[in-house]
């Protein structure tokens, strides 16, 4: 019998974004989804599930361009990745073998592909572009895919914290071969520059894959850098490990990603935030 018998079943979920204390526009956005053989389910901002004999797609994506395109790119790459789950499942569905890196890598060929064409076709596009950082859910695994610096964290039950993506900035880079300090990474004013993103100037895309066996009581959280303009990592993972419940169905009461959202901008608020949370039950 597999893990997943044994010990768990649903999926609990949270997501909040605010634009921040000083902007007027928000160009972060997030998708929950639940796909199956019928169809494309929109999840709402907080909630549980089945795991069973269904897919869970979640996504943070942080829009960039002048005027209204930042919001444009962001929201366009969410409303694309809803477009394309279903003939996955449909696939799926007639027993077909599916390589999780050849799908979201087709995924994001698409998005990019979108986008840049919408950038080069109108002025008020141009060079408009979005980070991604998404998460698919499926049976006892977990696939991702990543371009950008939103982020991607994973705490185990046994508290065992990490961040699973990788910046796409050379501040990160320069950070991960230890040449800074993160004291001097988080302060660099080169840190918010994109070496790629989905669409923009990038040619062609090196996304970033992985996949990893689910746990009971995994936790992870999606975001956009946002949240972490105003939390450290230290902060990020007692958060994590403090919350009771990722969600709650009372509406009256906050959700870890609405208290990590509040809290980033408390301490900072200079930039669009947002949190999306899950975990397995």
């Amino acid at each position: 019998m597999s893990s997943l018998d044994n010990n768990f079943r649903n999926i609990t979920w949270s997501g909040h974004s605010d634009s921040g204390r000083f902007r007027s526009k928000n160009q972060d956005r997030f998708i929950a989804l639940k796909v199956d053989g019928e169809g494309i389910y929109h999840l709402g901002k907080r909630g549980e599930d089945s795991l069973n004999q269904c897919n869970f797609v979640f996504a943070v994506s942080d829009g960039m361009g002048g005027a209204n395109a930042g919001d444009f790119a962001s929201r366009a790459v969410v409303e694309q990745i809803a477009l394309l789950f279903p003939s996955v499942c449909k696939i799926q569905a007639q027993g077909m073998e599916v390589c999780f890196q050849n799908v979201l890598m087709e995924l994001l060929s698409n998005l990019h592909a979108v986008i840049s064409n919408m950038g080069s076709s109108y002025k008020e596009l141009e060079g408009m572009g979005a980070t991604l950082s998404m998460v698919w859910i499926r049976a006892e695994q977990l696939y991702f895919a990543h371009i950008g610096d939103s982020r991607i964290y994973h705490l185990k039950k046994e508290g065992d914290f990490r961040q699973i993506t990788k910046d796409d900035t050379h501040i990160a880079w320069l950070k991960e071969k230890g040449a800074i300090s993160e004291y001097e990474a988080r302060n660099d004013p080169r840190r918010n520059i994109l070496q790629q993103v989905i669409g923009g100037k990038t040619q062609h895309l090196n996304p970033q894959f992985g996949e990893l066996a689910l746990s009971n009581e995994d936790r992870f959280l999606i975001c956009s850098d946002g949240l972490n303009e105003g939390l450290m990592d230290s902060a990020i993972k007692r958060m994590m490990i403090d919350a009771q419940s990722i969600s709650t169905l009372d509406l009256e009461m906050e959700s870890l990603a609405e208290k990590m959202v509040k809290q980033s901008i408390s301490e900072d608020g200079k930039d669009n935030t947002t949190a999306l949370c899950i975990q397995i039950n």
